[in-house]
């Protein structure tokens, strides 16, 4: 990976940081609002959520020039390629819906009732299970992908926002951010086996509301953004300990894991600014400048 995609929300653009030399490189007009951000399977192509235009943006990831807009729904918010690179799977906060989106034909393919207001949206490494979150309902619908239907909806604390599948598919990490807590979902039973609770030093208990979750490539630690509290939790993924905390920039949303498993890069949203973190010491060692409200971060070459 050599690059990372910065999606600004209020900014309407797309920051382009180089990661070898840790700067800014490039800021890219987008559509309306973009919020989610990822590549293709295959790194052919930046998709961008541009929300307030009903719409998923792609294009080129070296030029930024608009290929192509793929439907949506209405109000994408967060999305997810799947893991055969074949669909890309929306949560439409204002339809309370999934879309499945054909990339090849540029089509809907499918799409399936929620909970209302849709938010996070992940699918199992094994491709049984497409989880989805309910920010309005504190639900995640368990999708099976074999039939396209719900089969259970899983109650979570409330507003449940970011959901991210450990590597080794066994657990399914949900960020439920008005409630301040992650709680841990057991694959094999489809119920909450743990939760996870923060307190950041010095933040009062209402600051915190967790939001964007990665883990290490290893699988051994995942990193939190808290939000409000102003610093992202380093958590150990085996017991659910809080390692520690990071200080990061103000209102941290999203993050990327670096592929040395080592560092993170923050997107904090009311500082309009990216944070590296240095996961062993457990502190910032620099700070990039972004557009305004940088939301989600997705790395690419």
């Amino acid at each position: 990976m050599t690059r990372a995609y910065v999606s600004n929300e209020r900014s309407s653009t797309v920051t382009v940081v180089d990661l070898a030399s840790g700067k800014a490189v490039a800021d890219w007009p987008v559509g309306h609002r973009p919020r989610g951000i990822t590549l293709t399977r295959d790194g052919k192509y930046l998709l961008i959520c541009a929300s307030a235009d009903n719409a998923v943006e792609m294009r080129d990831p070296q030029t930024g020039a608009l290929v192509r807009v793929l439907p949506s729904g209405d109000d994408p918010e967060q999305f997810f390629p799947s893991n055969d690179g074949k669909l890309l799977f929306i949560a439409n906060e204002n339809d309370a819906a999934v879309t499945a989106v054909d990339l090849a034909a540029g089509k809907v393919a499918w799409q399936v009732p929620v909970g209302e207001e849709p938010e996070g949206i992940a699918e199992s490494p094994d491709g049984k299970w497409l989880l989805v979150t309910s920010e309005e309902d504190s639900v995640v619908a368990w999708i099976d992908l074999a039939t396209r239907q719900v089969v259970e909806e899983m109650e979570t604390q409330t507003r449940p926002r970011h959901i991210e599948f450990t590597p080794d598919g066994a657990q399914a990490w949900v960020a439920a951010e008005m409630a301040g807590v992650v709680q841990v979902a057991d694959v094999a039973t489809r119920g909450i086996a743990r939760t996870i609770t923060f307190a950041p030093p010095g933040v009062p208990a209402y600051k915190v509301m967790p939001c964007g979750i990665r883990f290490t490539p290893d699988g051994r630690t995942a990193v939190v953004a808290l939000g409000r509290a102003g610093h992202v939790a380093v958590v150990d993924v085996a017991s659910g300990a809080v390692r520690g905390y990071v200080r990061v920039g103000e209102r941290p949303w999203h993050l990327a894991i670096l592929p040395d498993g080592k560092r993170a890069l923050v997107a904090n949203g009311t500082s309009n600014d990216l944070s590296v973190v240095d996961l062993d010491k457990l502190a910032v060692t620099s700070t990039i400048p972004a557009g305004e409200s940088p939301w989600g971060v997705v790395l690419g070459r």
